[in-house]
């Protein structure tokens, strides 16, 4: 008789891979500045951590095991594409506004957080990282997926129509969030534009629209400043939006 019970140890792994492929997608652990190795270790460690809560299965033969394992992965990578999906909305609402506000030219690529944009993008982008350490809202992400297990088991087969219509609800609720964000500023940026071109009409030799490019850097600056003091409470937000996905994905 084997002392190593090989049911609990398939789960176990099969509880791991599906951790270490929400870690790799799902911020902040998806982050560049975090080694592969360690969220490797995180989901191992947490996977042996929630194996008191998972039903051991039986022993399953190789062809079995590696179905099971594939699947593990999809799970892991679609539950970290919803939380990723849900903090795009700060890294879209910050290209909207470069783009309104004339900085869209200066583009820049981040290699640790792979994204590609301009100033506002960038900085939404590593602003809402941080927020998610300094706030504990990590917690959140790793209780979600270690949630996941109680809906999802290691041992049976996820419907693949609900999380389908996740994503789907995901695309959505990105683009208006986005939308609500950036769309004070994208509206004052717009009222501006009007009255240069209203400027323009009225006294033509004034040469307006020369003082567009200034004026919008102006205006994107300081309603920037005051969207970034109120970062903090649209990132609480989104988590709860990111969570709400992942319920409706189990």
């Amino acid at each position: 008789m084997s002392l190593l019970d090989f049911g609990w140890l398939e789960t176990v792994l099969l509880a791991g891979v599906r951790i270490v492929a929400f870690l790799i997608i799902a911020p902040p652990f998806s982050h560049g500045a975090i080694p592969a190795r360690i969220r490797v270790m995180l989901g191992l460690g947490l996977a042996v951590a929630v194996a008191p809560t998972l039903t051991a299965q039986q022993a399953l033969d190789t062809g079995a095991f590696i179905e099971t394992l594939i699947m593990q992965v999809i799970v892991g990578f679609a539950l970290g594409f919803l939380i990723q999906l849900a903090f795009a909305a700060l890294q879209s609402a910050g290209g909207l506004i470069d783009l309104f506000g004339g900085f869209q030219l200066a583009q820049g690529y981040d290699p640790q957080s792979l994204v590609n944009g301009a100033q506002f993008t960038r900085l939404f982008q590593i602003t809402a990282i941080a927020l998610l350490f300094t706030t504990n809202g990590y917690q959140m992400v790793v209780a979600g997926i270690v949630r996941s297990f109680a809906v999802i088991p290691v041992s049976s087969m996820p419907d693949l129509s609900v999380n389908a219509q996740s994503l789907a609800t995901g695309f959505s609720q990105m683009f208006l969030a986005a939308v609500q964000i950036a769309g004070p500023l994208i509206l004052v940026l717009f009222l501006a534009d009007a009255g240069l071109g209203l400027l323009t009409r009225v006294a033509p030799a004034l040469n307006a629209f020369s003082l567009g490019y200034p004026l919008k850097i102006l205006i994107t600056i300081s309603f920037g400043g005051v969207l970034f003091v109120l970062l903090p409470g649209v990132v609480a937000s989104i988590m709860d939006s990111g969570m709400t996905l992942l319920a409706r994905a189990g």
